[in-house]
């Protein structure tokens, strides 16, 4: 039983290899980018394994593409019980319907003890991809309390005695082995994020952001994301206070990580509304419909993440044409082509595991510079959004992507 390669460096597929991907998110609960990493990694991985995905909430259809689904709600008992321990719960009420399974693959903290427990009990190799360490969110501990420190535990203990690593990006590659020292560095491979270009692609329609209060005709500036410490929307709403007042600022932006950050980001927009106006909130999810049409109306996509392992939305951005302003943090300078798909901002950063910039003035202004040069200069924003989406469909589709995970899977049978 394996995967074998042939002269081309195509994988086929001998014997009925049987992989169990395990995460927290999976359609249709979906609110980060791993979320979508997982989701279309499952898409294209059950056409060449036999694929069993176990994820967390609400019962959802048993397949999916040709994946055979199972949910797991929070054990009884542990209803009242911090977040962290109701998902070590959860964690191992996975772990009996893992055994059969040739390799187990989990993704984010969340799931990375129910792999490594599957990977003793049933003495199969695990294999974790990292979409976020940590360490390097320092900031969880202001939402989980104590835990943060079992978070921490959990996915340490996965990290150092995993089979294969998957790193997102080179940046989250140095990022695990610096954190994590003890790990074999040859364990560690990179294979990127990637996207669905048959899925996101331009629409130039305008009746969804009309709807949503955008006028198409005027040039926005869009961020999506959800508002926890590491997407900087902070410094993105001090420097959009220095936009021309005709640029709208359109802000798809998910519920805050805790009380203080809700506040603050809730008085900045204020203080926006009440400046230049022309703030545009939508605060829920929106269908991939109106996304993409909020993304191919956008002169400009700003992404100001002060930690930022790939970054999938700088992909959805680009593959919708849209020039994207972005912090050079994490992977995000594997995604961005400065100066040909849009503009990377310097980010000096202390080095306590915060992110926070040395100089935060600094950054607002600069990010504010750039996304300013680009509003002021339409046709230039434009040949940007074009390339993004040329380098998009070159360099982070689907196809390639399922391929190199196939072989580090191959790498551990």
């Amino acid at each position: 039983m394996g995967l074998t390669l042939d002269e081309g460096h195509r994988l086929h597929y001998v014997g009925n290899v049987r992989v169990d991907i395990v995460t927290k998110e999976f359609p249709p609960e979906i609110y980060g980018g791993a979320g979508v990493h997982v989701a279309e990694l499952s898409r294209v991985l059950a056409g060449h394994v036999d694929l069993r995905v176990h994820c967390f909430g609400a019962a959802r259809p048993e397949e999916f593409h040709g994946a055979r689904v199972r949910a797991y709600g929070v054990p009884p008992g542990l209803e009242e019980a911090n977040a962290a321990v109701q998902t070590l719960g959860t964690d191992l009420s996975i772990l009996g319907n893992t055994a059969g399974a040739d390799v187990v693959h989990s993704h984010t903290w969340y799931a990375n003890m129910a792999g490594h427990l599957a990977s003793l009990l049933h003495g199969v190799p695990h294999v974790l991809s990292a979409h976020s360490l940590e360490p390097l969110r320092p900031w969880k501990a202001e939402q989980l309390g104590g835990g943060y420190a079992l978070s921490s535990w959990a996915e340490q203990t996965s990290y150092e005695a995993a089979a294969a690593v998957i790193a997102v990006s080179a940046g989250m590659r140095r990022d695990i082995l610096r954190c994590y020292p003890v790990v074999d560095p040859d364990k560690v491979h990179v294979v990127h994020n990637g996207i669905d270009v048959s899925e996101w692609e331009r629409n130039t329609n305008d009746d969804a952001v009309t709807a949503l209060g955008i006028d198409p005709s005027r040039p926005s500036v869009v961020f999506v994301g959800r508002n926890t410490r590491q997407k900087g929307v902070p410094y993105l709403l001090r420097a959009a206070a220095q936009l021309p007042t005709d640029v709208q600022l359109v802000l798809c932006l998910g519920a805050a990580d805790t009380p203080e950050l809700a506040a603050e980001t809730a008085q900045l927009i204020n203080d926006l509304r009440a400046q230049r106006g022309s703030v545009v909130l939508i605060e829920r999810m929106l269908p991939r419909h109106e996304l993409i049409q909020v993304l191919s109306h956008a002169t400009v996509f700003a992404c100001p993440s002060i930690y930022e392992p790939l970054g999938i939305v700088n992909l959805e951005a680009m593959a919708c044409g849209a020039a994207v302003v972005a912090s050079a943090t994490g992977g995000i300078p594997e995604v961005v082509d400065d100066g040909v798909t849009g503009t990377l901002v310097g980010l000096e950063q202390v080095t306590d595991g915060t992110g926070t910039p040395i100089d935060p003035q600094k950054f607002v202004d600069d990010f504010a510079s750039a996304v300013n040069s680009l509003v002021a200069d339409p046709p230039r924003a434009r040949l940007m959004g074009e390339a993004g989406r040329r380098r998009v469909e070159e360099h982070f589709s689907w196809g390639s992507i399922a391929e190199s995970t196939l072989q580090v899977y191959r790498s551990v049978l």
